[in-house]
């Protein structure tokens, strides 16, 4: 919690502790001193605490009357203590929100390509989770505040507003961006985001959510370079876990959230050594230097190639897909700073 906020909690806590005093003070004072009923001391302290002018209920005798003037005074000072500590505390919140959501603001303003997560439902909590496992920086675009408010942290930047409009994607940093994930639940509203970021930024990575099928080819055409159906896709893996069970347990195990779980890695051969100088597989020695082994190849062009030769020769701007244990990965990473 703010330390502004915190503070002026404790001094709310102390005027609603100062206004019961008074209160309590007056209604046993008015019983005691004039012997009132139980209703008429309660009564006769809210009107000189709240000082509306009602009549008493009888005369007050000398006593009475500079009890009552002492608690006019006092009352009169609790509570525009009170009222005024309200005052501040409403207004440094606001006040404290916009300086949290300028600083936020600043920060994303930063960002260089990044990844900007549009909706943060069930899928879009779950890409989250898993670049923050990957140290990857990205930007959540939320609608719902109640949404925000409850998962906002200094760890998930958020924008607040509808990822339709542009005036929200450019506040994310869509032009400055590498990817934009479209999480959205409605087929109809990730259409329009996708139609939208690629109008803006043309070389943007998009993949984008889809509930129906016959939304896949418009989400395509629209722009999107990718297109997830998370139904489509359960229900396929809890086929395969009947069909192949082994296998797809085995394959579940290899990419676990989680850094230090990780098992499989994809890695631009930049990281691995100056490619002024052509290498092969081979040269890399990654077996030896870290237990790993290369079961993939990606080449310039985005063409994969499964359990590559060792004699096959490493291209300018292509990948190499490693597997290996958690700890020969974290090996890898270390050894080459792969970050």
């Amino acid at each position: 919690m703010n330390p502004l906020i915190k503070f002026f909690r404790v001094k709310i806590y102390t005027a609603v502790f100062l206004l019961v005093f008074v209160l309590l003070v007056g209604v046993f004072g008015f019983k005691i001193m004039s012997n009132y009923s139980w209703v008429d001391s309660i009564y006769m302290t809210v009107i000189t605490i709240t000082t509306v002018g009602f009549g008493e209920v009888q005369p007050l005798d000398d006593n009475a009357k500079i009890f009552t003037i002492i608690l006019i005074l006092a009352s009169v000072i609790i509570l525009g203590y009170a009222i005024t500590v309200i005052t501040e505390y409403i207004l440094s919140k606001n006040n404290f929100e916009e300086l949290k959501q300028r600083k936020m603001q600043k920060k994303i303003d930063g960002f260089k390509d990044h990844i900007i997560i549009c909706g943060y439902g069930r899928n879009g909590k779950q890409a989250s989770q898993k670049l923050l496992a990957y140290n990857k920086t990205f930007v959540v675009i939320e609608k719902d505040r109640e949404i925000l408010e409850k998962f906002q942290n200094e760890m998930v930047p958020f924008v607040l507003g509808n990822a339709n409009e542009d005036d929200i994607l450019q506040q994310a940093g869509i032009e400055r961006a590498s990817t934009l994930i479209s999480a959205l639940p409605n087929d109809a509203d990730n259409l329009f985001v996708v139609l939208s970021a690629r109008q803006i930024n043309n070389k943007l990575n998009i993949i984008s959510r889809a509930s129906q099928e016959t939304s896949y080819q418009k989400l395509k055409l629209a722009g999107a370079n990718h297109v997830i159906l998370p139904d489509r896709i359960g229900g396929d893996h809890m086929a395969s876990l009947v069909v192949v069970p082994g296998l797809i347990e085995f394959i579940d195990n290899l990419s676990i959230v989680g850094k230090t779980n990780v098992n499989i890695e994809e890695i631009p051969i930049e990281k691995l050594y100056d490619t002024s100088a052509t290498r092969t597989i081979r040269d890399l020695d990654l077996r030896k230097k870290t237990g790993c082994n290369v079961i993939g190849f990606k080449n310039a062009e985005g063409e994969y190639l499964v359990n590559p030769e060792a004699d096959l020769k490493l291209v300018p701007n292509s990948k190499i897909i490693v597997l290996g244990r958690p700890e020969q990965i974290q090996k890898l990473n270390s050894l080459y700073d792969i970050t």
